[in-house]
């Protein structure tokens, strides 16, 4: 299976630098441009299948693609941003962010921990590839699951993983 993996357009919070996991924020006016720019880059690639966290920014992110394509967009709870608790909406160099997104076996307060992440995401991956052996389909998620995906595939130490951002609108090709 191929599989492409795109994290969503920007929105208020990417662009003021907050910590944005479980709030529903659309996407500003240039998130919408990036989804359509990401639109362009995805025609061709053969992708007959679109699967997306059910989040707002998300689906809107997937709308171009799934338009172009001329494909539904198959909603996937299990591809949704991390929950970050007590950090939601806080600037992204908090030090008790930061310190706590350094602890992958502890949640954050009132939230998720890497571990809680990444056993979602393994499991909607493993569930893709059972379902659709034979396709191309493209995920939209998060900046999160993104780096939870990447560490499926690439082997990173703790220090690759804490560092992985991928752009918003970004596209990442995997063969699973």
């Amino acid at each position: 299976m191929k599989l492409y993996v795109a994290r969503h357009g920007e929105t208020a919070w990417n662009a003021e630098n907050r910590v944005c996991g479980s709030t529903e924020l659309p996407l500003t006016d240039a998130g919408l441009a990036q989804a359509q720019l990401l639109a362009e880059k995805v025609k061709g690639r053969g992708i007959t299948r679109i699967v997306s966290s059910p989040m707002l920014r998300a689906m809107q992110t997937a709308q171009p693609s799934a338009a172009l394509l001329g494909l539904p967009i198959e909603p996937e709870e299990r591809f949704r941003e991390q929950d970050y608790g007590i950090y939601e909406g806080a600037p992204r160099n908090d030090p008790g962010f930061l310190a706590n997104k350094r602890l992958f076996c502890t949640r954050y307060p009132k939230g998720e921990s890497m571990m809680d992440l990444a056993a979602r995401v393994y499991a909607a991956l493993y569930a893709l590839k059972q379902r659709y052996p034979e396709e191309t389909v493209l995920v939209v998620c998060h900046g999160a699951v993104c780096r939870t995906i990447r560490s499926f595939f690439v082997d990173m130490t703790n220090e690759e993983y804490f560092c992985y951002s991928p752009e918003n609108a970004s596209l990442a090709e995997y063969d699973l």
